[in-house]
């Protein structure tokens, strides 16, 4: 064998060797697949367990209930308004009858007033369906958004 011929041999297996590695595929370990069988792919999942899509949006009006806060600012109201009528007996009776009077009309009050609130049924990633009594909901928010529960808030569009 040549000597001047050693230096190019040795240069043609390191090459011939460098491009096997390149050529070959995986991560070194025989996996039992052919070589060029490429892994079966699934598709990426974007659900999250929060998250789902809009089926329906519902206006709720409600009606407002008695919680005695009416009451008992109607009441406050009406006995400064009722102090200041009259002197002597005449000022606590006219107290009294302003402190009665404001509780009853804070009441009433408080009972005809109404607030819009806003039914969303929204079909979960996991298949669940909620049904959320909220608020408010955004302008963007509408059938078919995709949303993300966000705690006590309700749903949010993302």
């Amino acid at each position: 064998m040549n000597i001047q011929r050693i230096p190019v041999l040795l240069a043609a297996a390191t090459l011939a060797t460098a491009l096997g590695a390149c050529a070959s595929s995986g991560n070194g370990y025989n996996d039992g697949r052919a070589v060029g069988q490429s892994y079966p792919t699934y598709p990426s999942s974007t659900s999250c367990y929060d998250c789902g899509t809009v089926e329906s949006v519902r206006t709720v009006e409600t009606t407002g209930t008695s919680s005695g806060g009416g009451a008992v600012l109607g009441g406050i109201v009406g006995g400064v308004v009722g102090s200041q009528v009259g002197d002597g007996d005449g000022k606590k009776a006219a107290t009294v009858a302003g402190v009665v009077g404001g509780a009853v009309a804070g009441n009433a009050i408080e009972k005809k007033m109404s607030s819009t609130r806003y039914e969303l049924v929204v079909r979960m990633d996991d298949g669940r369906r909620l049904t959320v009594v909220q608020d408010g909901i955004s302008n963007d928010l509408r059938v078919g958004s995709r949303v993300r529960m966000e705690g006590s808030r309700g749903f949010r569009v993302f």
